[in-house]
């Protein structure tokens, strides 16, 4: 009820202090491999394994495949959901995120490797809370990164021993500043009865020009270390992606925004108001920017502002997992909600495309790997079907 939300707010403020990370910041080389091994010898373009490589942020490092849909279980393995849990004893997210469990969080999920056989080999340099410094060179103002190198820097290794066909690029999210974003409109559904997408859409307004030129620097960066690295600019392809909106619209919201169901049942505590904007203005804004980043650098675009859509947290279309619903591609929530009371995993992981969705999103660039390298695309899914569902569309 509005008239409980007062007394609503002691008890929940310690949850929201956790919005503060949620977002993609929510935050080698060779040891970043998955889903195969780099070859030991040094090989020139063409002569090593095919790989594939991911680059840039959370949304395609794999954060929070951990989670097979959402569940307000607490103990165990949280009615399936969890699949860092061991059992009988405890949980170990190594598991899912491998050496990266405390950071990059890249997971067994993550989309280079649920994109199936597009590659022998399966590099995942992205990391969690990544910027667009962090893929630069060192030479040309790249920063380390959770103690890694920049990523063009570990891609140089990766480019002498494997013939890379595929780079996926998912960059652009952190220098925007998703995480604020993510917290203040929280912030402003649970403490302050106001809204946050005029002060947010202002802050991007003023930012994204700046974003996108270094977008653009990020794939001119990737460039230069193939190029030095004797690849032929046709040799292989760079797939620019685009962000899904991990909440609905304010009509396809299974819970009522007038009292608390959001917050503490839901895990998706924001206004209609602003759950419209961010599905229909901000989301799809950054998509035609990148649009434009793809075409102006000559790579392919993967549109992925539609590709959750019915399956976001708190959609109308999905629901919760719970001991009489079990997990399932087809049923369950395919984002991360933000933790309903504080006690399942990190706060990093809020708000990612979960475990079904990494599935999702990884036949996406299968899919679109399969068009020519100068086609842009969008991808939705089938409603009610898993991962095999997914198709492409001309993008937006």
């Amino acid at each position: 009820m509005i008239g409980s939300r007062n007394t609503g707010k002691d008890r929940t403020r310690g949850r929201v202090r956790r919005l503060a990370g949620a977002g993609l910041v929510l935050p080698l080389a060779l040891t970043a491999l998955v889903g195969g091994t780099a070859g030991t010898a040094a090989a020139s373009p063409g002569t090593g394994p095919t790989a594939v490589v991911s680059m840039g942020d959370s949304y395609i490092s794999g954060e929070a495949g951990r989670w097979k849909g959402n569940s307000l279980t607490d103990s165990g393995s949280r009615s399936g959901t969890d699949r860092a849990w061991i059992t009988g004893s405890t949980y170990d997210p190594s598991k899912v995120y491998g050496a990266t469990a405390g950071g990059c969080h890249r997971s067994d999920s993550a989309e280079a490797r649920s994109a199936g056989a597009i590659a022998a080999v399966a590099v995942n340099l992205a990391c969690s809370g990544a910027t667009t410094e962090n893929v630069f060179r060192t030479v040309n103002g790249g920063v380390p990164f959770k103690g890694e190198a920049p990523q063009a820097d570990q891609l140089a290794a990766v480019a002498a021993s494997n013939d890379v066909k595929v780079i996926a690029l998912s960059v652009g999210g952190n220098d925007l500043g998703f995480a604020d974003i993510i917290k203040e409109c929280a912030y402003d559904f649970v403490l302050w009865n106001s809204y946050c997408y005029d002060d947010r859409q202002y802050g991007v307004d003023q930012k994204i020009d700046g974003v996108m030129a270094n977008v653009g620097k990020s794939v001119d960066e990737i460039r230069a270390v193939m190029r030095a690295a004797g690849y032929a600019d046709s040799a292989y392809r760079i797939v620019l992606q685009s962000y899904p909106s991990p909440i609905p619209r304010g009509a396809e919201n299974r819970y009522t925004q007038s009292d608390w169901s959001r917050l503490n049942t839901g895990g998706c505590p924001f206004w209609n108001r602003d759950s419209d904007w961010a599905r229909d203005a901000l989301v799809p804004q950054i998509a035609s920017r990148l649009k434009a980043v793809a075409a102006e650098k000559g790579v392919q675009f993967l549109d992925l502002r539609d590709m959750l859509q019915g399956r976001e947290v708190c959609a109308k279309a999905s629901k919760q997992v719970t001991s009489t619903a079990p997990a399932s591609a087809k049923t369950s929530e395919w984002a991360r909600w933000i933790d309903n009371n504080e006690t399942q995993g990190l706060v990093q992981e809020s708000m990612h495309p979960n475990y079904f969705g990494q599935l999702a999103v990884g036949r996406c660039l299968a899919l679109a790997v399969a068009q020519p390298a100068t086609s842009n695309v969008g991808c939705k899914n089938t409603a009610g079907g898993d991962q095999t569902g997914m198709y492409l569309t001309p993008a937006s």
